[in-house]
């Protein structure tokens, strides 16, 4: 089998979005939608009118046409919604989604891999967050249905995930165990997804995509290839300089001067040990120079992940103000990333760069009144009738308070759904007339893309961060 020698990262909802991904996949690697709060990005796309037609043209291809004129009828606002009115809310996912929002989320992700996936047939890849469970069955199964190559997926132990895609592929219901809050022994609290209740119709057997878990470390990739319930086809790993969640540092938390985690000799992927494991792998994290992409074959590895330097490429999909603000700080060497460990809702370290009236401004983020009106990173607990009841860190401190969370875990949390909302140029207008701001991440050697600026262009396209990274191993 024929391996990229380069795949794109998922950066971020709607950063590595179905254009970015297509063209690194047109030039023979491997590019990758995020697949992120897909079901809102539809919505969302479509109340701002599809000016370009591409979302619409993509329904046009769904299985089930009856849920793409659903979709269709329920968001598709001719000319888009007025500048200052507010986006309209969707369902929010819990154990027993309504089939409304199944059926969005399928759609969502048909339409992000279809568009990515055409007028070429090289393969393409969707990253998702095994920590963002409750979409993940029907995100999956609507990937599937576009012929999805690749799934990746980090920020966790996806471990049952090889044998949802069994499943899955075959329309077959499929289940997940749920990740509860101080959950007993006893607790085995699952969540269902029943493909032929969402798409009720007679699909031939769909292609097994490859499986690539995201890890920090050859132990969690031998645990995962022991206690998987299905085929694992290769590895990414991932080191703690990459952009968005990082894997905690092993041992107990140390700060450094600036509050940041501190990583020691412990947290390096360890080359000689991941080369003995037996299937392919590809390394991550600060592998953006054209030498480490020779330095990783070198290694045994089967090519690299790159993020950072596609983010702020032409194709991305990040909002064009944020992108110029960022590319003049790195072309300046002012570009700052921080690694934040309590910004995230998710519990995981998170690089955030620092960015004038963004959430990464103390009075910025101080400003924004919380709420957690989309609900993507929330964490599942247990009521005390055995009910199973949701609560973010980052939503208002006394609802979190009172379904039994503890204040300290509220400190310094932001709203990462809402912001990345913001990053890709979706923002929610409140009726107050707030505007959600954006909360950008990157990986830590974010000056490292002024290397693709010429003559003064700020500018780069993918094509060019590709030409030299494969400049490297000539």
């Amino acid at each position: 089998m024929t391996y990229p020698l380069i795949i794109q990262g998922g950066m971020g909802a709607g950063i590595s979005n179905w254009f970015l991904a297509r063209t690194i996949s047109q030039m023979g690697q491997l590019g990758v939608v995020s697949g992120t709060a897909l079901d809102l990005i539809l919505a969302r796309r479509l109340q701002l009118g599809d000016e370009k037609g591409d979302i619409r043209r993509a329904m046009e291809h769904f299985p089930d046409q009856r849920i793409a004129e659903s979709v269709l009828k329920k968001h598709f606002i001719p000319g888009g919604k007025k500048v200052d009115a507010p986006f309209k809310a969707i369902p929010v996912f819990s154990q027993i989604p309504s089939k409304e929002l199944l059926e969005l989320n399928v759609l969502g992700n048909f339409v992000e891999v279809f568009l990515a996936k055409e007028n070429h047939s090289n393969p393409v890849g969707i990253n998702y967050m095994e920590k963002i469970q409750l979409p993940n069955l029907s995100s999956i199964y609507g990937a599937l249905l576009a012929g999805i190559d690749y799934i990746l997926m980090g920020a966790g132990i996806p471990r049952e995930i090889p044998g949802i895609l069994d499943k899955l592929i075959l329309h077959e219901k499929a289940e997940t165990t749920l990740h509860i809050v101080e959950n007993s022994a006893q607790d085995n609290y699952k969540m269902l997804f029943d493909p032929k209740q969402v798409v009720p119709l007679n699909i031939p057997p769909l292609r097994r995509p490859q499986f690539f878990p995201i890890v920090s470390s050859e132990i969690l990739a031998v645990t995962l290839l022991k206690k998987s319930n299905g085929k694992i086809d290769g590895f990414i790993f991932e080191g703690p300089t990459a952009g968005g969640h990082n894997t905690p540092p092993r041992g107990s938390l140390q700060l450094n001067p600036k509050g940041e985690p501190m990583y020691g000799p412990k947290d390096d992927v360890n080359l000689d040990k991941i080369s003995n494991i037996g299937i392919p792998f590809w390394l991550a994290g600060s592998y953006g120079e054209p030498g480490q992409l020779k330095k990783a074959l070198q290694a045994g590895a089967k090519g690299i992940q790159i993020g950072t330097p596609f983010a702020f490429s032409k194709e991305s999909g990040l909002e064009e103000t944020i992108k110029q603000k960022l590319l003049e700080k790195a072309a300046r060497g002012e570009a700052e990333v921080i690694t934040d460990h309590l910004a995230s809702p998710a519990g995981f370290p998170f690089k955030v760069a620092i960015l004038e009236s963004s959430i990464s401004e103390k009075n910025v983020y101080e400003s924004r009144k919380r709420i957690c009106d989309l609900g993507y990173l929330r964490h599942i607990y247990k009521k005390s009738d055995g009910s199973l009841g949701y609560r973010c860190p980052a939503e208002p401190v006394e609802a979190y308070v009172s379904k039994g969370g503890k204040q300290e875990d509220t400190i310094r949390r932001k709203c990462l759904c809402n912001c990345l909302m913001a990053n890709m140029g979706l923002p929610q207008k409140r009726a107050n007339g707030y505007v959600e701001k954006p909360l950008v991440t990157a990986g830590q050697n974010l000056n490292g893309i002024s290397c693709y600026f010429k003559n003064g262009n700020l500018s780069y396209s993918s094509k060019e961060v590709i030409d030299r990274l494969l400049s490297g191993i000539n």
